[in-house]
């Protein structure tokens, strides 16, 4: 059972958006210095070739992994394995579990360990903390998200170090030292968050932290599904009863509010010279190349027309970057997406809806991006997959 803290007697600044430094360890971190990471690195590394860890071995194909079982589609890799991880590289991931307790069933405990990655963003955690699986996070260091839903919705970012900062829209967040008894901070009042946000502030859609070592801040966001405009509903044709366009109408409302927040944020971490990446399911597939068939759902909640142009107004060269995009160009997918239903996994019928969002230098940064597809039905760890980029800072 976690402890429960008011901020101001865990020893933490109490800020409107900011859980301040003497809970996250952060002492602990300003004696880590680059030598340790490169040595942290390098152990990881070997641990990783001992393991059997999955071994690229060619351009743009899918191909499996000797121990994992993942299919890993990357046609921009130039590399016949990973890139080497020395150095101030950073490998960073974002996920959405769908569920912890029913990933860490499929496997998901085997990939955190195996990953080796330094950053990982989770979506859809959907568990209490009391709930929490043994050992849910691995050896990371845990700011978690829950929200108020019963079983829905819950960010979560992992970090190797302690960061230096966490910031949430006034709700409660769980923090966590690697291996460590957590503590539950007690949200308190949002403040200056974007008009609009206040409904959606603890529903556990979105947490960011500034990472200790790395001038970057990483933000995990899980954006609601939403629905269709009344106009579109028939009866008959959804799976779902007809609603009046309420779940379309609220995911425009978070769209709305959270691209004023999504603007501040970025301009935040620039004052204070920090990257700033965005990490998550977004819930909307931007391109044509990003879904199989697209144009059977041009009429699809996640693909339409004004979902994909608010997604288009958060990039541009001074603002954000779809890493993966950059790196793997104008082709199809990959996917990072499958329906449970029928064959779509095995016939890679998917969404790419998972992403990398990233101020301009640091997407310059990015060297090498993976999907980490299962390689059947059975080694799927969640509907998603994680999709892990490598950035050389």
């Amino acid at each position: 059972m976690a402890a429960h803290a008011r901020p101001d007697e865990a020893g933490l600044v109490v800020d409107p958006r900011s859980v301040g430094d003497a809970a996250l360890g952060v002492e602990h971190v300003e004696s880590i210095g680059v030598e340790r990471l490169v040595d942290d690195a390098q152990h990881r590394k070997r641990r990783r070739e001992v393991a059997g860890r999955h071994d690229p071995r060619s351009i743009g194909k899918r191909r499996q992994s000797r121990n994992q079982g993942l299919l890993i589609h990357d046609p921009h890799a130039l590399h016949p394995s990973p890139l080497p991880r020395v150095g101030q590289v950073q490998r960073i991931a974002t996920f959405n579990v769908n569920g912890i307790r029913a990933a860490h069933k499929r496997g998901f405990g085997d990939w955190l360990t195996h990953r080796g990655a330094d950053v990982v963003a989770l979506q859809e955690v959907r568990c209490p903390i009391d709930a929490l699986p043994e050992g849910a996070f691995g050896d990371f260091h845990v700011v978690y998200e829950p929200g108020e839903l019963a079983g829905r919705n819950g960010v979560a970012i992992l970090t190797r170090q302690a960061v230096s900062a966490v910031r949430t829209w006034g709700a409660d967040v769980w923090l966590a030292s690697a291996g460590e008894t957590g503590t539950l901070v007690a949200g308190h009042d949002p403040g200056a968050i974007a008009r609009g946000l206040g409904k959606f502030a603890r529903e556990g859609r979105y947490i960011e932290v500034d990472l200790a070592g790395t001038p970057i801040t990483v933000a995990s966001l899980y954006l609601p599904k939403g629905g269709l405009p009344a106009h579109l509903q028939k009866p008959g044709r959804m799976r779902e009863a007809p609603d009046g366009g309420a779940k379309y109408q609220r995911k425009m409302d978070f769209l709305a509010a959270f691209a004023r927040q999504l603007d501040r944020s970025r301009r935040a971490a620039k004052a204070q010279g920090r990257e700033f990446l965005l990490l998550g399911d977004l819930n909307i597939a931007h391109q044509e190349h990003d879904l199989t068939n697209w144009r059977t759902n041009k009429q699809t909640e996640g693909f339409l027309p004004e979902e994909r142009e608010w997604f288009g107004a958060q990039l541009g060269p001074r603002r954000l970057i779809d890493v993966q995009r950059k790196l793997v160009g104008e082709v199809s997918g990959p996917m990072s997406w499958w329906s449970w239903m029928g064959q779509a996994f095995e016939k890679d019928v998917g969404w790419r809806i998972d992403y990398h969002l990233a101020t301009p230098d640091l997407a310059k940064s990015a060297v090498q991006a993976v999907t980490d597809r299962a390689a059947s039905r059975e080694e799927r760890i969640s509907d998603h997959t994680a999709v892990v980029i490598d950035y050389n800072m």
